[in-house]
């Protein structure tokens, strides 16, 4: 069986999902709820799925699960994961949501939802070890129940009237902005939540079938498609999502992405955060740029929650947080527009997105020029796709045997002059460019991030980086 849990929930192949395994870890987490006194029999959980191919039978499926474990399943249909968790914490219901956010079609998962929240390692580590139970007792897979989206109006419902509250009226009028629709369960709401703000909206490349859109590492070519629809439709911008909506994506007016620790760093301002939490990958430019405490932590929506709730106790009263991804969360209520906006402590899509076309609106100024003007180091991210779990860890491991290892492997990039391992292996070159391996947590790939002293360096950095894993992988 394919199933593990990553950086953000379970993943695994559909084939895999669309049978005995999704009832496995349902049931698995049902036992968890009860035995930590999260839910009771009877209490209600809240599904939701994205528009993979594999989605609504493995939703099918847990659903029967749940229900046969006792709980109320309520189906919300297709939607935003935020969505699903925002209605979860307002109806003090635990969530499970089908999605394999951004891997390959052929792929998908499942994220978990406590009452109160986002699960985290401890939870995962509990719902791990039911599942070994039960399978150790033996499981009776019952065929998938007949579902109806009975819940899924008042999902978006109240997350669109959330995303509606955080700019004033017509705030983007005067904006011409695309919409890369693809396959996200996001798309539609992206479309009408712009016009609510007056942008005049055009909605690109619309899919029928999954598209796997990355939005930490776009493709080349992706961008070749978003710069080819801002010049012909004269674009201020262009944004999308993940498939499960929540990791933004936001283009400047040449089609370019603007990297997700961009984004999350302008919703963090936006916000007002006086305290934010950041993977170690994020840009090393971030500390200087927040007006607050800059909390680093694993790669992982559960590591970035941790450190924002530890925030939380320690007093801070405007804590938040983001992934490289540009994924924005909440830990605590947050004052905008003249709005008090409750936490949610999820990823978040909608809300950064707003936060950086409000920004270019304000400032009446391309997205190129404003993103400039943060002058953080130059950065580039991408992945080595298909390198078998087994073959990173034994590169991490040699790699991480001492310097010897490491210098060889770096000589022709480089000196080592730092290393952090807090995830992967941080490497601080003697030039002062850094170099960054870590393997990914929801898929089979290599994971590289760079920065240096400017866009192109950056560029021959991350080339050079990917050679050197290739290299590795031939030689072994």
């Amino acid at each position: 069986m394919s199933l593990k849990f990553g950086t953000s929930g379970l993943r695994g192949l559909s084939a895999d999902l669309e049978g005995p395994a999704t009832a496995l870890y349902a049931t698995a987490f049902a036992r968890h709820l009860l035995a930590a006194g999260i839910a009771r029999q009877g209490d209600e959980i809240l599904i939701g799925r994205d528009f993979r191919a594999s989605s609504p039978a493995i939703s099918a499926i847990a659903i029967a699960a749940l229900g046969k474990a006792g709980f109320s399943p309520r189906d919300c249909g297709t939607l935003p994961t935020p969505a699903l968790a925002l209605l979860g914490l307002a109806r003090k219901a635990a969530c499970l949501m089908v999605t394999g956010s951004h891997i390959p079609a052929d792929r998908n998962g499942i994220k978990f939802y406590r009452p109160d929240g986002e699960i985290d390692k401890a939870d995962e580590a509990a719902i791990t070890a039911a599942a070994e139970t039960i399978r150790a007792e033996g499981l009776t897979f019952d065929a998938a129940r007949e579902t109806a989206d009975d819940l899924h109006e008042a999902a978006m419902a109240l997350y669109t009237a959330r995303s509606r509250t955080l700019l004033p009226e017509q705030a983007l009028a005067g904006l011409r902005i695309g919409v890369y629709q693809h396959s996200t369960v996001a798309r539609d709401l992206f479309v009408s939540v712009l016009a609510h703000y007056g942008a005049d909206v055009v909605a690109l490349g619309r899919s029928e079938s999954f598209i796997p859109v990355d939005t930490e590492a776009v493709s080349a070519e992706t961008i070749g498609l978003l710069q080819g629809w801002a010049g012909e439709h004269g674009l201020a911008a262009i944004i999308s999502a993940d498939g499960d909506g929540d990791r933004p994506l936001v283009t400047d007016e040449t089609g370019t992405p603007l990297r997700g620790d961009l984004v999350g760093l302008i919703a963090c301002r936006f916000l007002g955060a006086t305290a934010v939490a950041t993977p170690v990958t994020s840009n090393s430019g971030i500390e200087a740029a927040v007006s607050g405490t800059v909390l680093r932590t694993r790669v992982g929506s559960p590591f970035v929650i941790a450190a924002m709730n530890e925030a939380v106790v320690a007093g801070k009263a405007a804590v938040a947080g983001f992934e490289a991804n540009g994924g924005t969360l909440t830990a605590t209520p947050l004052a905008v527009n003249g709005h008090m906006l409750s936490a949610l402590p999820t990823r978040d899509s909608l809300m950064p997105v707003l936060a950086v076309l409000a920004l270019a609106a304000a400032e009446s100024r391309p997205l190129s020029e404003i993103a400039a003007g943060f002058a953080l180091p130059a950065a580039a991210s991408d992945r080595l796709e298909n390198m078998p779990v087994e073959a990173s860890a034994a590169l991490m491991a040699e790699l991480r045997a001492g310097a010897g290892p490491l210098a060889a492997f770096l000589a022709p990039i480089g000196v080592p002059a730092a290393v952090s391992d807090i995830d992967g292996l941080r490497v601080t070159l003697e030039d002062g460019s850094v170099i960054h391996f870590r393997p990914s947590g929801n898929a089979p790939e290599m994971r590289c991030y760079v920065e240096a002293e400017s866009d192109a360096a950056a560029a021959r950095l991350l080339a050079a980086g990917l050679e050197r894993i290739r290299a590795w992988v031939t030689n072994h």
